[in-house]
C-alpha cells in the first residue's frame, strides 16, 4: 500500500493507523499547491479531487476519504483495536466519533486556513470550535482515549485535526482531559514514527 500525503494534513490520520497497525506500506508527499507528487507525477491524474490522502492498493485501485482510509487499513491488518469489527457495537462507536470529526471539526478548520475569510469570521470559527472543543473535553474525562482505554482510528484523527489549534489561533487553554489526551497521543511510538516520516518532529 502506498499513501500520498501532505506533512501535517488529514492524511496524517491514516498514517499514524499504518504505522500503528504494522502493515507493510510506502509514502509519497504531495504538494498540494502544485498538484504534484514527489517523483513529479500529475496528483490530479491520481485523485481527481486534488486533496489528500490516497491509499493506492497493489492491485491498482485507489481509495480515498481518510475516514474510510482507516477503516480499510485495519480491517486489511485485522487490528480490531484500531477499528472494532464488523457488527461489533463498539465498531460504531468509533465511527461516530469519525464522522463528529470530519462534520464539526475537520471542516470548522477550513476556514481559518483559507485567505479569503476575514478575521471576524475567522474568529467566529474559532469560538465554535472551543465550544466543541469543551464538550470533548468533558467526554474525555476518566478515559484515555475517546472510546475507553483503546487507542483507535478516531483517536489518529483526533490528534491530527487538534495539532492544528495552536497554528489557526483556537483556545484549547485549560481544557485538561484533551491536553492530557494530545500528550497520550504523542507519546505513542507509531506516533512518533509517522510525525518524524512527514518532517513534523525530529
Amino acid at each position: 500500500m502506498k499513501l500520498y500525503y501532505s506533512p501535517g494534513a488529514c492524511s496524517l490520520a491514516p498514517h499514524i493507523v499504518l504505522s500503528e497497525s504494522g502493515a507493510p506500506y510506502s509514502i509519497e508527499r504531495v504538494d498540494l499547491a502544485a498538484k504534484k507528487t514527489a517523483h513529479g507525477d500529475d496528483y490530479l491524474a491520481i485523485n481527481p479531487k486534488g486533496q489528500v490522502p490516497v491509499l493506492a492498493l497493489d492491485n491498482g485501485v485507489k481509495l480515498t476519504e481518510g475516514p474510510i482510509i482507516v477503516q480499510y487499513i485495519a480491517d486489511h491488518a485485522g487490528d480490531h483495536r484500531l477499528m472494532p469489527k464488523a457488527g461489533d457495537f463498539e465498531r460504531y462507536r468509533v465511527m461516530e466519533w469519525q464522522n463528529y470529526i470530519t462534520a464539526e471539526l475537520h471542516k470548522f478548520y477550513s476556514p481559518l486556513f483559507n485567505p479569503n475569510f476575514d478575521d471576524a469570521t475567522k474568529n467566529t470559527f474559532r469560538g465554535l470550535l472551543r465550544r466543541k472543543y469543551e464538550w470533548i473535553d468533558g467526554k474525555l474525562a476518566g478515559k484515555h482515549y475517546l472510546t475507553g482505554d483503546h487507542f483507535t482510528g478516531a483517536d489518529a484523527y483526533l490528534f491530527t485535526v487538534t495539532n492544528w489549534a495552536r497554528v489557526s489561533k483556537v483556545d484549547l487553554s485549560g481544557l485538561a482531559h484533551v491536553a492530557a489526551f494530545m500528550e497520550r497521543v504523542a507519546a505513542r511510538p507509531a506516533v512518533q514514527a509517522a510525525m518524524k516520516a512527514e518532517g513534523l518532529i525530529k
